[in-house]
């Protein structure tokens, strides 16, 4: 039996609980999931993703200075007191291997939120594309939450939800968001050409809202296909984003 493969655009367009207990691919492009995959590469301990800011401090209150960096942002731009914003280049070895990120984010920790009640859920960007659809390999269901931009569906998370269902052959797309995230995606990289992506994500409001605040390069970064090979997984019982 094929792989059924469901798209969710926005985590306000779904309805009821189709989440419940099922394995879901959480995606924010631009930048949350590529940053989380970059600070895991890097050798951070897990990250902590927190609703609001306040609930960053809080936890960090309760954990000795040594061992937590503070990062996210709020709109774009680094938050004040926060010791990294959001951009997958600050987070380096040298700023945090070895500690637990505390991370909040406008879109992408929300979208983490509405997977509460999920079984499994893993973090996907296109720096490690290939190392996430092997660890979907041979499951019976997939669900894909695109983190979407201030509460709009933003055209780089489909189209990463597009190349994962591209990539998954076989797969039945269970729901018209999946099959339209698919051609969305061989329509964008028809060319074949690998700036075609940068010149998308570019394109899309996320990454005018980036070029705007300063923050282009990180779209070149956030462009770089199977760059990593890391699995972000949510920890059910710590609540707390590990590699795998």
């Amino acid at each position: 039996m094929p792989l059924q493969l469901h798209v969710h655009m926005l985590p306000a367009l779904i309805t009821g609980e189709p989440l419940a207990n099922q394995c879901v691919v959480v995606v924010d492009v631009l930048r949350a999931t590529t940053t989380i995959a970059h600070a895991l590469a890097a050798k951070a301990t897990a990250l902590i993703p927190c609703l609001e800011v306040e609930d960053a401090w809080r936890i960090a209150r309760e954990m000795e200075s040594e061992q937590y960096i503070l990062g996210g942002e709020r709109f774009g731009l680094p938050i004040d007191g926060f010791h990294l914003g959001n951009s997958p280049s600050e987070y380096t070895p040298q700023t945090v291997s070895g500690k637990t990120v505390i991370f909040t984010t406008t879109n992408g920790t929300r979208a983490v939120e509405a997977c509460r009640t999920s079984e499994t859920v893993l973090f996907a960007a296109f720096v490690n594309l290939s190392s996430v659809c092997q660890r979907l390999s041979g499951l019976e269901a997939v669900h894909i939450l695109c983190a979407g931009t201030r509460g709009e569906i933003s055209a780089e998370d489909v189209l990463l939800a597009g190349a994962l269902a591209d990539q998954l052959g076989g797969s039945e797309m269970a729901n018209d968001q999946a099959t339209l995230a698919r051609d969305a995606w061989r329509a964008a990289t028809a060319g074949d050409d690998a700036q075609d992506l940068v010149r998308h994500l570019k394109a899309s409001r996320g990454g005018r809202n980036l070029i705007s605040e300063g923050l282009g390069a990180d779209i070149d970064i956030a462009a770089q296909i199977d760059l990593l090979d890391v699995v972000p997984v949510l920890n059910r019982s710590t609540g707390k984003i590990e590699a795998t």
